[in-house]
This record gives C-alpha cells, sequence and structure tokens, in this order.
C-alpha cells in the first residue's frame, strides 16, 4: 500500500527511510571493518541520528516529487501495472538518493582531503547495487506490507468506534 496523504506520506519516508538507511549505515561499516560483524548492529545507531533525519528531509522536500517525475517518464499511471509504477518511483528514488546519501556520507564521516570526489563517487559506486536490491527486493515489500497493514489498522479501528 502507498501514502494516500500528507500525514501517511510523511509517515511512511520516516519509515522507508528508517529502513534504507539504517541497512546502508551496517553496510558501509560492514565495508569499513572488513566484514559483517556483531558490533555492527549497534555501531550503525549513532550515524542513524544524522543520517536518518537528512534522508526523510531530502526525500519530502526534493527526491520523492523528482523520482515520481522521472518514473512517470517511462511508466503511466492508470495504464501500467501498479507493480510497474512502484518498482519505476523506486528505482529512480535510489537513482537520486544513493548519490546524495553518499555526498552526505563522504562529508561527515569519511576523511577524503583532496581525493573528495573520488571518494564521493566510490562511495556511490559501492553502496549503488546494495541500495538498489535492498530497496526492491527487500526494504520497499516489507515497509508497503507493514505500513498497509497499519493503514487499514487504523481504518478499521475508526470504523468500530464509529
Amino acid at each position: 500500500m502507498l501514502p494516500q496523504n500528507k500525514i501517511q506520506d510523511v509517515f511512511f519516508t520516516a519509515f522507508m527511510a528508517f529502513v534504507m538507511v539504517y541497512a546502508m549505515i551496517c553496510y558501509n561499516i560492514s565495508l569499513n571493518v572488513g566484514g559483517m560483524k556483531n558490533f555492527v548492529f549497534i555501531a550503525a545507531l549513532g550515524e542513524m541520528r544524522i543520517m536518518w533525519p537528512i534522508a526523510v528531509v531530502l526525500e519530502l522536500l526534493f527526491v520523492g516529487k523528482l523520482a515520481q517525475i522521472l518514473a512517470f517518464r517511462f511508466v503511466t499511471p492508470g495504464k501500467d501495472p501498479m507493480i510497474m509504477m512502484i518498482l519505476g518511483i523506486s528505482a529512480m528514488s535510489v537513482c537520486l538518493m544513493c548519490p546524495l546519501m553518499s555526498l552526505a556520507a563522504t562529508i561527515l564521516f569519511k576523511d577524503a582531503g583532496s581525493e573528495f570526489v573520488a571518494v564521493w563517487l566510490q562511495t556511490t559506486a559501492m553502496n549503488f547495487p546494495m541500495a538498489l536490491c535492498w530497496q526492491i527486493f527487500f526494504a520497499g515489500p516489507l515497509v508497503r506490507n507493514v505500513f498497509g497493514f497499519i493503514v487499514k489498522r487504523i481504518a478499521k479501528n475508526k470504523t468500530v468506534e464509529a
């Protein structure tokens, strides 16, 4: 299920950003330490305080609308199947968010110095395949299903109260 109003959009965005950012931080820490280790799950929480709000703001103010515009260049609302709409918007979101979030991570967490552009491009290139696969196959379906369950539950409770 997708958001139907602004309040739902903000909740959905915050939830999706949380799932995406946490996974990507865990991935990047794992890359830095030579593989996944138990401490990574806790260490990622420290960066979440910084990166999650950045992702939410970028998505709500800029990326969400632009991702739809770009997706609607090759999928048509009302004509193409809903899964194609979802995949198009999800893919365009990753195409926009990955370089932006990699830029934020490069600025905030990497000591790139005079190699800034190279480090940012490498970070983006390393993150993109993981971000796309995580979004399409795991985070997207998970968040949409949980979001749909919550929205239906709230609607059901409102009907019972009325």
